[in-house]
């Protein structure tokens, strides 16, 4: 674009009033002209905007008191030539500005760009918006509304940084939860087929300290349990790791679904201070197929025999680490050759867009069927079923396929 380098000879700072009599053709008087500087000067603070004009036959420059301020430029010394602007650029931008007023001239339209400066040795983000001042032939002048933005850039690099060690957290988190429960697995045990699967929340915030257990004992029974952790992130996951290892530990002395209990409990009391959890801890005998089980402010497992899906009646025990030396009943509850048993954690059925009961009742329709041999597929189409994983919580299923 074609224009003269000289500054300006007009130094005095342009007054709200007297911009808008050069960008409209008329001067409000009186009254409305000290409103509308009031308003003016408040809507360039605000915004952190400023208005200027340069005039390419004259070289005559108007700026806003508010582009002083954005260029950290002495208004004594009046506005800059459109030209002159290159003098407060960060290397590399120049060719920037060049392109902006380039497009401007050919394009006759506005043309916008982003441009860096250093004010008081601090590097700050620029919008200009140019819009050329046409005349027959060709442009008079060029108008241009002027933005710092290093606020706005400044608040999406800390978004841009939060969100990439967010993911790093995840990944770290999920890294750990697998190491510790697989997020798959598929075991036999006597006479039965187990399926377990981790769903993660999708936040990485939210992962908590849901936990599943089956194995098999010296005795012949298996081990089947499932709980979870209050809290998130990684202290709810060492809390999880603690729980779960703790209960391996005591299973191994045969005692009852409800002495474990009581024992996890007094070691949530003593040991993990502040915090809270539930579970449903049972043995599965494969000569009785009994399933004799005690659950700590759980929600109760579902049973699918026939095509039919219930939910099983719960035993009393409050959540452990609520109070110590308090008992927990034990149920038993008969399986046949077919049945599927399962035990979840409450993500799968708790979701903010509706109550438990609809969740519930959510699961017991995507549990009819279940078989006792394919529980691994299975569980992927329960899951599908209900509406997917859910965003804002993690949750743990085991599924026991009772074999003929």
């Amino acid at each position: 674009m074609a224009g003269p380098v000289s500054p300006s000879q007009d130094r005095r700072p342009v007054t709200a009033a007297e911009l808008l009599r050069q960008l409209t053709g008329r001067r409000p008087a009186g009254r409305d002209a000290a409103l509308l500087a009031a308003q003016l000067a408040h809507a360039q603070r605000l915004g952190n905007m400023g208005w200027a004009q340069w005039d390419l036959r004259t070289g005559e420059a108007l700026w806003s008191d508010h582009v002083y301020v954005i260029f950290g430029r002495d208004p004594g010394a009046g506005p800059a030539a459109l030209a002159d602007l290159a003098r407060y650029l960060e290397p590399g931008d120049e060719a920037v500005l060049e392109e902006l007023l380039r497009a401007v001239a050919d394009q006759a339209a506005p043309a916008h760009a982003e441009l860096r400066i250093r004010r008081d040795g601090e590097l700050r983000n620029l919008r200009m918006v140019l819009e050329p001042l046409p005349e027959p032939d060709g442009p008079a002048g060029v108008h241009g509304v002027i933005q710092d933005i290093t606020g706005r850039r400044r608040a999406e690099r800390i978004m841009s940084e939060q969100r990439a060690r967010a993911a790093e957290d995840r990944t770290v988190m999920l890294t750990l939860r697998e190491a510790i429960l697989p997020a798959h697995a598929a075991l036999e045990l006597p006479g039965a087929r187990v399926a377990v699967r981790y769903v993660p929340a999708e936040q990485a915030a939210n992962l908590g300290g849901d936990w599943f257990e089956a194995a098999a004992l010296p005795d012949g029974r298996a081990l089947l349990a499932i709980g979870d952790v209050s809290g998130h992130g990684l202290p709810a996951i060492a809390h999880m790791a603690q729980l779960r290892h703790a209960l391996l530990g005591l299973a191994m002395t045969g005692r009852p679904a409800d002495r474990l209990l009581a024992w996890l409990n007094e070691l949530v009391v003593h040991r993990l201070p502040e915090t809270t959890a539930t579970a449903v801890i049972g043995h599965l005998d494969p000569r009785t197929r009994v399933f004799a089980w005690a659950r700590a402010g759980h929600l109760a497992p579902i049973l699918i025999r026939d095509g039919a899906a219930r939910q099983l009646a719960p035993p009393c025990g409050l959540l452990l680490g609520v109070a110590g030396d308090q008992p927990y009943d034990l149920a038993a509850t008969p399986l046949r050759p077919g049945d599927v048993l399962l035990l979840f954690t409450d993500g799968l059925v708790e979701r903010r867009a509706q109550d438990l009961d609809e969740g519930l009742d959510a699961a017991l329709r995507a549990a009819r069927g279940l078989p006792p041999r394919d529980l691994d597929a299975a569980l992927d189409r329960l899951l599908e079923g209900i509406g997917g994983p859910n965003p804002e919580d993690d949750a743990c299923l085991l599924a026991v396929g009772i074999l003929g």
